[in-house]
């Protein structure tokens, strides 16, 4: 979050049922995950790359300004089109001052990994938020390679690194399913002597992988006996710029799909969402709980898989989610527990540990939140279990509940979908956060017929 926002004032907001169903076609803002890619591997191309449909938040204007302070050429045409001049890789420059990333944790890990092969020292800052979020999983394998570290207790920001060349490449085995760990390893090896590779028990989002290909890396993704996916890099590459164009993030997604599913009388599509299948985790859920969702104009776009999801109001059913999807919806989680908590029985959700590392600990605030509104929900230490109410308009009490987001988007976007199906509207404290990730995201709701 910028310095400016930070200081301002908390902007509450109410939500409310709508009288009639949600209804309309919707875009929403591009893949977050490709766009802060788009912009990094571009800066390391030699020559000229353009993106269309980046995704303007907070987080990715973070990542921009970063790679502009280490010597990157970044600019925005009016049309909305970004030009990219990039340096090479192992050239970006010494920046004068402390990259400030706001709140977001991709652009701090993957960055990370980028200057761990440059020799240069850099200072990373962020937000209240991404200063609880511990960096000890990127630390460790990057330490590993020959990067210097100095950070507060737990890894945290502010933190100091100072990178090597030529550093050492590595083959690492991912402990915890996290594509920004293997991201930050990849990113390290562009620049290291040999081959470096990242073996990942569990598969996690590809789109270093199909983007790195794209810009020419010699990258190479093979299974070994046991399913384990091996990803190897051979460094000291020359990437080719290219021409970008991002599809909508299935994580923003998943806002409009979510509140037209629990809500009497929706009919909403949503244009041109990126449907890799390591990201569509949320939909294979809904769809086993009885949604109601097709998918047309399937194609593909830069090499990603794109369609257009069209969401009706459904009666959802409880499931039990299998542990092993939940890499394929990590993000979708807090917005998958409102879904549940309208359903017809009971959802049990396990393996998500790494909910309470995120931009807050979004199992306690689901948990809070969601009891607050009238659910039935259970805490355990890996997930949560959640009693819907068959479909009918959860009570809260008399008074509207107000729901502390705890400067994360996906909570308070969470809860505006929640206000929907609730009998007495829900009130975020602060919408400020969705800033990060989904700007336009409250005019969004309102154009679907939504109320505030």
């Amino acid at each position: 979050m910028t310095a400016h926002a930070a200081a301002s004032q908390p902007q509450p907001a109410t939500f409310r049922a709508p009288a009639e169903g949600l209804t309309g076609s919707v875009t929403v803002p591009g893949d977050k995950s490709i766009s802060h890619r788009a912009l990094m591997f571009s800066a390391l191309a030699v020559g000229h790359s353009t993106v269309e449909g980046l995704l303007e938040g907070e987080d990715v204007l973070a990542t921009a300004a970063a790679l502009r302070a280490m010597g990157a050429r970044i600019e925005r045409d009016d049309s909305g089109v970004w030009h990219i001049d990039g340096v090479g890789v192992g050239g970006l420059l010494q920046p004068e001052t402390a990259l400030d990333m706001g709140n977001s944790g991709t652009s701090t890990r993957l960055l990370m990994g980028l200057l761990a092969s440059h020799d240069l020292t850099a200072t990373f800052i962020g937000d209240a938020s991404l200063s609880k979020r511990p960096m000890g999983r990127v630390i460790d394998p990057l330490s590993l390679m020959g990067a210097d570290f100095t950070a507060r207790p737990g890894g945290c920001l502010p933190l100091t690194m100072r990178g090597l060349v030529p550093a050492v490449p590595i083959e690492y085995r991912l402990p915890v399913a996290s594509a920004q760990v293997k991201s930050a390893v990849l990113l390290a090896g562009l620049n290291a002597p040999g081959i470096t590779r990242v073996i990942e028990p569990e598969a996690t989002r590809d789109h270093s992988e199909r983007m790195l290909k794209g810009f020419g890396a010699d990258l190479t993704v093979e299974q070994d006996a046991s399913g384990a996916r091996i990803i190897s890099i051979r460094g000291e590459a020359e990437l080719k710029p290219q021409k970008i164009i991002v599809p909508g993030d299935p994580s923003s997604a998943a806002f409009p799909v979510v509140a037209a599913l629990i809500t009497p009388g929706s009919d909403v599509t949503v244009t041109n969402v990126g449907m890799n299948p390591t990201r569509t985790g949320l939909f294979r859920m809904l769809e086993a709980m009885g949604a109601d969702l097709t998918y047309h104009n399937e194609r593909e776009v830069g090499g990603e898989p794109v369609a257009d999801i069209r969401a009706r109001a459904s009666r959802l059913t409880g499931i039990d989610v299998p542990p092993d999807i939940a890499p394929s919806m990590i993000d979708e989680f807090p917005i998958f527990f409102v879904a549940a908590s309208m359903a017809e029985g009971t959802t049990r959700t396990t393996g998500l540990e790494e909910l309470r590392v995120k931009e807050s600990d979004r199992l306690a605030l689901m948990a809070q939140g969601l009891a607050r509104t009238g659910a039935r929900v259970e805490e355990q230490t890996d997930g949560l279990t959640i009693t819907g109410s068959g479909g009918e308009p959860l009570k809260g009490g008399n008074q509207t509940p107000v729901i502390a987001a705890n400067l994360d988007h996906r909570i308070a976007m969470s809860f505006a979908v929640a206000g929907g199906a609730s009998a007495s509207g829900v009130t975020v404290d602060d919408m400020r956060p969705v800033a990060t990730s989904f700007p336009g995201f409250e005019a969004m709701l309102h154009s679907l017929g939504a109320e505030s």
